[in-house]
């Protein structure tokens, strides 16, 4: 490569040759692609030793505007993204071949068109998403930062004054990103995935609604037996209400054959009802027919009605947060699977964070065997991130330690111990290397 060079003192011109300070551990054998790849690369960084270099003048590199920063940031990015894509539409490929094999009899007996398997996999594809977005992160950290490192790039790249928190920015400013995603879609469109799909493979599609349901109203002391509960309506069927004291004794009953809750005047109206009156022993003390009986100093809406029923795990953001907001009377005992997924539906997305701060630093190595080593740390950590994750969930689920804990602590450890692998590697020290953890001997003579 020729340079002109400038003397400082005498303002001289001589032609230098720079060949193998500009090009270090380059690669004899390199396929046409690759040469291509790496001459793009060994532009970047002589323009960025040229700008550590005041002595040092590059041509064509005055007509240049940007920084060899920028540079650096574009072809991170540009390589990580390509390997991401690749990885995220192939995890979903593999799982619509699986799925498909497995549901194409249903969309035959149910006579589905082309359309409706589309709209089908559209709301099954975010909960999907949710699931794949941190393994297809770290296989594409691992992946990029690896070629990297057998082609000395990152070497290179520190050569010419980049640190390595400074080269691995790019990467983690797309882990932020991905976690922002993960949020949206773990907000309230994928935990509705599930049930979406049953009401999609339903062979009953009438919609029948519920059967059986019985809400108990500790703070008013109030039980509702429902025998039908229709879907998106707030009319329930064959409704019975049982009003009761402070010492749990029945005072009035409410039979009715339909009942029907009015938002805007936040009241109950029952048709066909039968009132019942009891004493103190449990004896009828009168009893009264009324064909429309509106009552409007109950609490309780259709929501809270159906929510005695609901699962935790297919509830979204803000239905858990309306659960535990209207049912705070319930115990902790029942309320702890509801404030255990509340915790665990804003720290899920921070996994992809975390796997970033694991792969990043564990992705590079300088050695074929540190490499490997590197990936098999990084890929059993990010096992262990989802084998504790689902554990501190089961105890958090069954009120054993507190919701908080359960829904954070996993984020928490090995976000830590991904920061402290990039502190090693920051610091010119192999994280796959745990000799550090044996004791030392200390010889004196």
């Amino acid at each position: 490569m020729a340079l002109l060079f400038q003397g400082a003192r005498h303002g001289h011109c001589h032609l230098l040759l720079l060949r193998t300070s500009l090009e270090i551990f380059r690669p004899r054998q390199q396929s046409v692609g690759r040469k291509n790849r790496l001459r793009s690369f060994c532009q970047i960084r002589a323009n960025g030793v040229a700008q550590r270099n005041h002595d040092v003048k590059l041509e064509p590199s005055p007509s240049r505007s940007e920084s060899v920063v920028n540079s650096f940031d574009r072809y991170i990015t540009r390589n990580f993204l390509q390997a991401y894509i690749y990885c995220i539409v192939g995890f979903i490929a593999i799982w619509l071949i699986f799925d498909i094999s497995d549901s194409i009899s249903t969309f035959f007996d149910l006579h589905f068109t082309l359309g409706r398997v589309l709209e089908f996999y559209a709301t099954q594809i975010p909960q999907i998403l949710v699931i794949l977005l941190p393994v297809a992160l770290l296989l594409a950290l691992l992946f990029v930062l690896g070629r990297m490192s057998r082609a000395n790039e990152i070497v290179s790249m520190l050569t010419a004054g980049t640190s390595l928190i400074r080269i691995l920015t790019p990467l983690f400013i797309l882990g932020i990103l991905t976690t922002a995603a993960c949020f949206a879609l773990n907000y309230s469109v994928a935990p509705h995935a599930e049930m979406v799909r049953k009401i999609f493979l339903a062979e009953d599609k009438s919609g029948s609604g519920g059967e059986g349901q019985i809400f108990r109203n500790r703070r008013e002391s109030r039980t509702w037996f429902i025998q039908r509960l229709r879907p998106k309506s707030n009319v329930f069927d064959n409704v019975e209400v049982l009003q009761q004291d402070s010492s749990d004794h029945v005072t009035m009953a409410f039979l009715a054959e339909r009942a029907e809750f009015d938002p805007h005047d936040h009241a109950w109206t029952l048709s066909q009802a039968k009132i019942v009156h009891y004493d103190a022993a449990g004896n009828i003390t009168s009893e009264s027919m009324e064909p429309v009986v509106v009552i409007r100093h109950w609490s309780e809406t259709p929501y809270r009605l159906r929510s005695a029923n609901m699962r935790a795990e297919l509830m979204s953001f803000p239905e858990l947060r309306d659960y535990l907001n209207f049912n705070s009377d319930f115990p902790d005992t029942l309320l702890a699977p509801f404030r255990t997924h509340y915790h665990y539906r804003i720290a899920l997305p921070w996994t992809c964070l975390v796997v970033a701060l694991i792969a990043a630093p564990l992705g590079i190595g300088f050695s074929r065997r540190g490499v490997l080593t590197s990936v098999a740390t990084a890929i059993l950590l990010v096992f262990a991130l989802n084998f504790s994750t689902h554990f501190f969930l089961a105890l958090g689920e069954g009120d054993r330690i507190p919701a908080w804990i359960a829904g954070w602590a996993p984020a928490i450890v090995f976000g830590t111990i991904g920061l402290y692998l990039l502190q090693l590697r920051s610091s010119n020290r192999d994280p796959s290397d745990f000799r550090w953890l044996l004791p030392r001997r200390i010889l004196a003579r």
